[in-house]
């Protein structure tokens, strides 16, 4: 499928962007095909595959999303009025708080109540500061709600009990004028009941959930899961899934938990080196044999949803439990300078490339991924926003999410492609990424990402069922593999509209600049 041998005939065009073209942006590899059949639409693209993740853990919250009413960062009641709105233009659609690691050891009565009552304790897993917990459950509600997003809460399993499980969650839902905690929630500032949309059952819990076996894990999930009863409101129940390629943990999940689950998460962070754990690889300053390694391992997303799914299929063929990834994102070397407990990172081109083809990766895969939440929104890991003070960049992953907009709640349609390779080292992959939805809009929008960092690819497409007039499109690119964005200069990598895309006789023809991710709009 992924031959290297350029298709004659198809009348290219180039690329238009805003910036000049370099000689190398002049190389030209050889051509990519697609043929989407927007006759035969697939399942939806749930919005909340686009979720987001966050985590007391660095400046992740503290800082980036919530400053407090006293500070003289502008806010909305303590939550930063530009970390809102930025999240409110690309149109949030979920969130997952509180951990990740940190929600094993996390108790939700710390985080109610007046904030000068509410205890100091050591966060022991991100860096070893105080956790004063003034970011609690009315808070996470408060930001979900400004921001028109729907819940995703974690559940303390590994360190809690089903009880203080099914009081939170009585808590949080109890109709108002019932429970002795729907009184307690009042008191608090909060009369009616909140919708928890999703509830965790713990994290990780082969891991830092608490070390289980999977058949344990399970048994102990089915236990939570049978207390957990919302008092208002449809509340899915997403048990602790496998990491990468842990298919031994799917096959005992959803064997044992699996009637009685909504859905299994999956975890896989990206690294350009994946010997050691402790040496991950730089944010910056990269060679191109790790933009190509990190390319290369983020595109194994395919092959674990694939292979979890097909177990899924076994216990599950009608597919109601969803996988949901809900930590996925690249994971790099601390920023030097930093607690390494602070899991700071800068964001460039490549982490675009990275998110554009996770995107891509699910929208194939829409009949089971369902959901899924990067990590993480704000200042953690690869994050949509950097904040510093009073201060706030967008960062390239930002605008990858604004590109792809057009995809929430769409139908995913099927496409074929025939894409030639992108060579570096011992590494081979596809050159050429696609994916293409047809909106709520009407309009059929086609995503296109060049993942070879030296030669530009043509693309001939053809939409088959369907007679495109006129097409538009965005170009997300830079100069260099590592471009950024900074406080200082916060447009260094931004989308810019694209005009080398034609249409002649039902065919498009566009040709892709490297490292670049192109969206069209076909009507």
């Amino acid at each position: 499928m992924f031959g290297s041998t350029p298709i004659r005939g198809l009348a290219l065009a180039v690329a238009a962007i805003a910036a000049p073209v370099s000689a190398q942006d002049k190389a030209e590899g050889p051509a990519a095909t697609v043929t989407i059949r927007a006759d035969e639409p697939g399942p939806q693209v749930h919005p909340d595959v686009f979720g987001q993740f966050m985590e007391h853990l660095g400046t992740g919250i503290y800082g980036g999303v919530w400053v407090g009413e006293d500070s003289p960062i502008p806010n909305d009641s303590g939550y930063r009025s530009d970390v809102l709105q930025a999240l409110r233009d690309i149109k949030v659609p979920m969130v997952r708080w509180p951990g990740g690691c940190f929600a094993d050891e996390y108790h939700w009565r710390d985080g109610i109540g007046a904030p000068e009552n509410r205890p100091v304790k050591i966060n022991t897993n991100w860096g070893g500061v105080n956790e004063d917990n003034s970011f609690g459950t009315h808070e996470f509600m408060g930001f979900a709600e400004r921001l028109g997003a729907r819940t995703y809460v974690s559940a303390n399993i590994g360190s809690g009990t089903p009880a203080e499980t099914s009081q939170w969650v009585e808590y949080m839902t109890a109709p108002a004028d019932t429970t002795v905690l729907a009184k307690e929630r009042e008191e608090n500032g909060r009369r009616e009941p909140w919708t928890v949309d999703y509830l965790g059952i713990g994290n990780e819990l082969w891991g830092c959930g608490g070390n289980m076996r999977a058949e344990y894990a399970a048994d102990v999930t089915n236990r939570f899961i049978t207390f957990a009863k919302p008092g208002t409101g449809e509340m899915l129940k997403i048990a602790s899934g496998p990491s990468d390629a842990n298919y031994d943990w799917t096959e005992a999940m959803m064997k044992i938990s699996g009637p009685h689950i909504d859905g299994l998460a999956l975890h896989f962070y990206t690294r350009p080196r994946d010997e050691k754990w402790e040496d991950k690889g730089p944010a910056l300053g990269f060679p191109e044999s790790e933009w190509a390694s990190t390319l290369d391992h983020t595109q194994q997303m395919d092959e674990y949803i694939t292979r979890h799914s097909a177990i899924m299929d076994r216990y599950d063929p009608e597919k109601r439990v969803m996988l949901a990834v809900d930590e996925w994102g690249t994971w790099y070397d601390a920023a030097p300078g930093t607690n390494p407990g602070f899991l700071q990172q800068q964001n460039s081109l490549r982490d675009a490339m990275v998110a554009a083809l996770n995107i891509n990766i699910f929208t194939k895969h829409a009949e089971r991924v369902k959901m899924a939440a990067i990590a993480q929104m704000v200042n953690v890991l690869q994050a949509m926003l950097l904040t510093d003070g009073p201060r706030m960049v967008k960062t390239p992953t930002y605008h990858v999410f604004d590109l792809y907009q057009p995809w929430q709640g769409a139908d995913s349609l099927p496409v074929e492609l025939d894409s030639p390779v992108y060579r570096m080292d011992d590494i081979s992959i596809p050159a050429v990424s696609v994916s293409a939805v047809r909106g709520a809009d009407g309009a059929f929008h086609v995503a296109l990402v060049n993942v070879d960092p030296n030669a530009a690819h043509p693309v001939g497409l053809r939409l088959e069922g369907v007679d495109a007039a006129r097409v538009t499109g965005r170009i997300l690119t830079a100069s260099q593999m590592d471009a950024h964005n900074t406080f200082d200069n916060p447009g260094t990598v931004a989308p810019e509209p694209f005009g080398g895309a034609k249409i002649s006789g039902g065919a498009i023809s566009v040709t892709l600049p490297p490292k670049s991710i192109v969206v069209l709009q076909l009507r």
